[in-house]
């Protein structure tokens, strides 16, 4: 299989394992079980067909001797684990490949809605919403967002997890991603590179590229959106 195939193949059986486990019930028990038997699940599958490669996950121990490796699996196996244990839809799966720095392979899945985006199979971007929708967090919106939205007159669409309100802009449910509240390279690498093969414009608030196995995991802001609206958004942020 190819790199793409791997990772959505990985992507969605992680999904399928998850979404069984949330029927049986809700609660930090069951967020905790399914973060544990996803990670074990993608970790052993991606050792075993990529074993030459790095792995970060959000559930494994990292080791920085990664950062010397041209090719590191970059996973979140449960984004949304506060919604997964609330029986909500919007969480997701991440598998992702970066390559010299570079989100170059990705898959997000949305066990909830049946579907996996992958970078090797992009999606068709649909037309821009009227009015601008703005996907922010459901518990701690943005205010750097809130902000935006007011000056374009834009709507907010409140969702979980990083990788469904990536998946949003890509999907056409919403046009524009902005967080400045800080994630990790888990968090968002797969769907940077989804969004990328999509057409859509991924980078830092300051412009400048998503760049991943770094030493330091933490990435401090994303702004993912059409790319015909970057002038509009950077004028709003006055950037």
């Amino acid at each position: 299989m190819t790199d793409g195939e791997i990772a959505a193949w990985l992507a969605t059986e992680a999904g399928n394992m998850l979404l069984a486990l949330q029927k049986t019930g809700s609660g930090k028990a069951v967020g905790d079980e399914g973060d544990r038997i996803a990670n074990i699940f993608l970790c052993s599958e991606i050792r075993k067909a990529r074993p030459d490669d790095a792995l970060l996950s959000e559930e494994e121990i990292d080791c920085t001797s990664r950062c010397s490796v041209s090719r590191v699996w970059i996973i979140d196996p449960l984004d949304g684990t506060r919604e997964y244990s609330e029986g909500r839809g919007d969480w997701a799966v991440h598998v992702a490949l970066a390559v010299d720095g570079i989100a170059t392979v990705g898959a997000v899945a949305l066990p909830a809605l049946g579907v996996t985006l992958c970078s090797e199979k992009p999606n068709a971007l649909p037309p821009t919403n009227d009015p601008l929708k703005i996907v922010v967090s459901r518990t701690r919106p943005a205010a750097e967002a809130v902000a935006l939205a007011e000056k374009l007159g834009a709507e907010l669409l409140p969702m979980g997890s990083a990788g469904a309100k990536a998946m949003a802009v890509v999907r056409g449910e919403a046009d524009i991603y902005l967080h400045t509240g800080g994630q990790y390279e888990w968090d968002n690498c797969a769907p940077v590179a989804v969004a990328q093969a999509a057409g859509l414009h991924c980078v830092r608030l300051d412009g400048s590229p998503m760049r991943y196995n770094n030493a330091n995991p933490y990435l401090p802001d994303l702004l993912i959106c059409k790319p015909e609206l970057v002038p509009g958004i950077m004028a709003a942020l006055g950037t």
